[in-house]
């Protein structure tokens, strides 16, 4: 692998942006989930005891204790946590400077504080990974703040890595849960029959990709298997083609998932991470200006044929076993696939045993050539002050990374119960000790295909006088049988996906469910209606809020392809039973479940000062109110993005005009008895130069140096 310079460039570029998406998704938010007249209002978790300061950010790592001191609420401390997460990252996104180690330690605070009190609206695997990544980035990430130029570093390459190690383990558990949750769809080979139309908030392609015939779909079921188990173990490989190889399959099944599912940022974050695959080559290979490589020695020749070889040995070995291993076959005749599992789930079990100890041990193979490669890039450095500098910050960043991968070994063996009880338990110890920081988590996607007898969906039901029941919409989630499928990446509408995990129990498993109907007998309008619908003529109770309301469970299924390519009605359902009993304000069994979950108000409401940040926070909310989150998030995209083409375009210097002339250059001729002289002293002052530059500049320097001296020799 060459280089690393441009997909750290692009992956602190990307971590910016997924930040922005995340702050700002949850802000339009905060007053309908966390806000004082919200569903679970964020101040019941802030429970001020009378301990100190810092005993309070030992029990609960959140900035929001910092709140009172600023006369501000828990609802408006946390709008201003969003809009200053929001403000950094768009920062970070348009101006290079930004995107400095102190500036991503601070998003991850100030998410980290948000998780701390976000109960079931932020307790998602993407929250957790979007906090173990950023916390990676503050190792990646330059400590440069305000300069005008990133420099290199040599431990560069050992803090990246531990984003190949997150990928790896992000995509290797989520490809064996699969399989060791023994789900009969999984297992079956037709998870995806039912995915499409199951997932929370599907696409309006999602509809024709669940047209697939059976053996398409069974097909794409084991290339999900391949990609995310086998095609994982590559990541680490010797051999730059397979690792590139890799990425490129990785990238497809995320893009494949962003147009079939609304999964907000999580397939960005996910893409972000492969960005560790790459090097500056292949990078400038995109955009026309890569290199070839010319093998003048004998021995290169050989290498390179040598890596081919083992290249397609590696493709041809993952073709032999995908094809054993789920009997594919081809059906020449009905111009068809057949597939099916060949192995049963002790089988796999045995094997996921055998290998989960030299997956580790891969790891520390592919970290320890990292080290010693940085170590011997800091040892080539001149000048004995430069060179004892670069040991220094390699020592500091190598035991970071040692002690990252060696934590992240308890969730990782998760999978696999008997590698989890060999680590030594002073692993464990630490990882209970930054567990509440969200360092290191353990993942696994889809574990179990829910909806197999159809999709579970509630629909809220109100009414003025119990008579005449009207269906309340919301904007993301499935209601209305001929409502189209929406685009949603990469806003999070986060009650809608809590609507689709309350569908698959009874109401008494989601406690926030009785608060949602509470506040719509209330008729809070700027609160909990919003995230319903933000249009007040689409929501039916806008002038007078609905006396009783009701729920009811429905199951739905996707209308076939016979409808027409372009059906009336994308969907098609069936009432199941009732979900929610019928109540109204007042009522003993609503009061007794409000008792019974803790979610009646808990005293009066502490009115806060008018002081200027309250006063600013409450113009910035009147501003939004009236926006939904996609159209939020995509304005502060695509201004960033134009604020980033603008900054190329005028950066460029245009065609055809002469840049300005050096100092050098105007200067006269100097003559031929005096040009050897000034030559001499040209290198002597280079050589200089090297010796008493700044700390921060001196390694690029060196070997931007060097690299002119070969070039003149």
């Amino acid at each position: 692998m060459g280089e690393i310079r441009l997909p750290r460039h692009m992956f602190l570029w990307s971590m910016s942006v997924i930040y922005m998406f995340a702050f700002a998704s949850l802000y339009v938010q905060i007053p309908g989930l966390y806000g004082n007249d919200g569903i679970l209002p964020a101040r019941w978790q802030m429970r001020y005891t009378g301990k100190s300061l810092l005993e309070q950010l030992r029990d609960s790592p959140t900035l929001l204790w910092l709140g009172p001191r600023l006369g501000l609420d828990t609802q408006q401390g946390m709008e201003l946590i969003c809009l200053l997460g929001t403000l950094l990252a768009f920062g970070a996104m348009v101006l290079e400077p930004l995107r400095d180690s102190l500036i991503f330690f601070c998003l991850w605070a100030l998410y980290l504080s948000l998780y701390q009190v976000g109960q079931v609206f932020l307790y998602f695997q993407w929250d957790n990974l979007l906090l173990e990544a950023g916390f990676l980035t503050i190792l990646i990430a330059p400590l440069n703040l305000f300069r005008s130029r990133a420099t290199l570093k040599y431990h560069d390459s050992i803090t990246f890595w531990l984003t190949r190690w997150l990928l790896f383990r992000l995509m290797f558990a989520s490809g064996v849960v699969k399989l060791t949750s023994r789900c009969p769809t999984w297992w079956g080979l037709t998870a995806l029959t039912y995915h499409y139309e199951t997932q929370c908030i599907p696409t309006p392609l999602a509809w024709y990709a669940h047209q697939f015939p059976m053996w398409i779909q069974k097909l794409s079921v084991v290339g999900t298997y391949v990609i995310e188990i086998a095609i994982a173990l590559l990541f680490f490989a010797p051999i730059r083609s397979l690792r590139l190889g890799a990425f490129y399959f990785q990238v497809l099944l995320q893009v494949l998932i962003i147009l079939t599912g609304n999964y907000n940022f999580f397939n960005l974050l996910t893409i972000a991470l492969c960005f560790s695959l790459l090097d500056d080559d292949q990078v400038n290979s995109w955009c026309g200006h890569g290199k070839k490589k010319k093998y003048k020695s004998w021995m290169q020749t050989l290498f390179y044929w040598g890596a081919l070889l083992i290249e397609l040995a590696a493709y041809i070995l993952i073709i032999y076993w995908t094809v054993v291993y789920f009997e594919i076959q081809i059906n020449w005749e009905q111009k068809s696939v057949s597939s099916k599992t060949a192995f049963n789930y002790h089988e796999f079990i045995h094997w996921l045993k055998l290998v989960t100890i030299p997956t580790i041990w891969m790891g520390v193979l592919s970290l320890t050539w990292e080290l010693v490669t940085a170590m011997f890039k800091c040892a080539s450095v001149r000048g004995v002050f430069w060179k004892l500098w670069s040991t220094i910050q390699w020592a500091i960043f190598a035991t970071a990374a040692v002690g990252m991968f060696t934590v992240s070994l308890v969730p990782y063996t998760f999978i696999e119960y008997d590698a989890n009880s060999r680590l030594w338990p002073g692993i464990r110890k630490v990882y209970d000790v930054v567990d509440r920081y969200q360092l290191v988590n353990s993942y696994g996607l889809f574990r179990r295909m829910t909806g197999v007898g159809g999709r579970p969906e509630v629909v809220i039901e109100g009414s003025i006088d119990k008579e005449t029941w009207t269906e309340i919409q919301f904007m993301y989630k499935p209601g209305n049988i001929s409502a189209p499928l929406p685009w949603v990446t990469p806003h999070q509408p986060r009650l809608d996906w809590q609507m689709w995990f309350a569908a698959l129990g009874p109401h008494t498993q989601s406690p926030w469910f009785t608060a949602l109907v509470h506040r719509l007998l209330q008729g809070k309008k700027d609160e909990v209606i919003n995230l319903i619908q933000v249009d007040e003529s689409q929501y039916p109770f806008s002038q007078q809020p609905p006396a009783f309301i009701r729920a009811k469970l429905y199951k739905y299924w996707f209308t076939e392809m016979s409808d027409g390519p372009n059906p009336q009605n994308w969907w098609r359902r069936q009432f199941v039973e009732e979900f929610y009993p019928t109540v109204f304000l007042g009522d003993p069994t609503l009061d007794a479940m409000l008792s019974q979950f803790g979610l009646k108000d808990k005293g009066p409401l502490k009115r806060t000062m008018d002081a200027f940040v309250p006063v600013v926070l409450r113009h910035v909310r009147d501003y939004v109110r009236s926006l939904t989150g996609p159209q939020v998030l995509w304005a502060l995209f695509l201004t960033g993005i134009a604020i980033c083409l603008l900054k190329t375009l005028s950066g460029r210097t245009p065609r055809g005009s002469k840049p300005k002339s050096t100092v050098s250059e105007s200067k006269p001729k100097k003559t031929k008895d005096t040009a050897g002289a000034t030559v001499k002293k040209d290198q002597g002052k280079k050589k200089e130069d090297l010796t008493a530059n700044d700390g921060e500049n001196s390694e690029e320097q060196m070997v931007d140096s060097e690299k002119s001296t070969k070039k003149r020799k």
